[in-house]
């Protein structure tokens, strides 16, 4: 690994053991499918119990796998980030940026990490106006 992916105290190495159920996580992301605004990294989303990650204890659901094997993942497609994770090998190295506790206290959160929530806000007032407007003309039509 080069210095360059250790700048931040948030990114750690972890090698895993890939296990009958492959490696005991699924990614997220890429530069086709972001999963993060303005970021086409590749995240952890799910561990799944049981699996190589979950025993490890390290990697955690919201981690951003910046390379595996020292592959960097930045500017790849989902598939190519998958492909990647297909092919590594039985003992596989990550280097992770860890994903910030949410409850630190600092400051606030960045707008990729806020602009989640606001879409799902938007999505909720956006739907619950289409109920009331559906609502309201089913009720205000005049019967003939």
């Amino acid at each position: 690994m080069n210095g360059s992916l250790h700048s931040s105290s948030n990114v750690v190495d972890i090698k895993l053991k890939r296990g009958p159920a492959g490696l005991g996580f699924n990614i997220v992301g890429g530069v086709d499918q972001q999963f993060v605004v303005d970021d086409s990294g590749i995240y952890v989303s799910k561990i799944k119990e049981d699996g190589a990650a979950a025993l490890d204890g390290r990697l955690q659901e919201g981690d951003k796998i910046l390379a595996i094997n020292g592959v960097k993942l930045e500017n790849r497609t989902h598939k190519a980030a998958v492909e990647l994770f297909r092919t590594a090998g039985e003992d596989v190295e990550l280097c992770v940026l860890k994903k910030l506790p949410s409850h630190m206290n600092g400051p606030s959160p960045s707008h990729s990490e806020s602009s989640g929530a606001s879409l799902v806000m938007l999505g909720a007032f956006v739907g619950a106006i289409a109920l009331m407007s559906f609502f309201y003309i089913r009720h205000s039509r005049k019967p003939f």
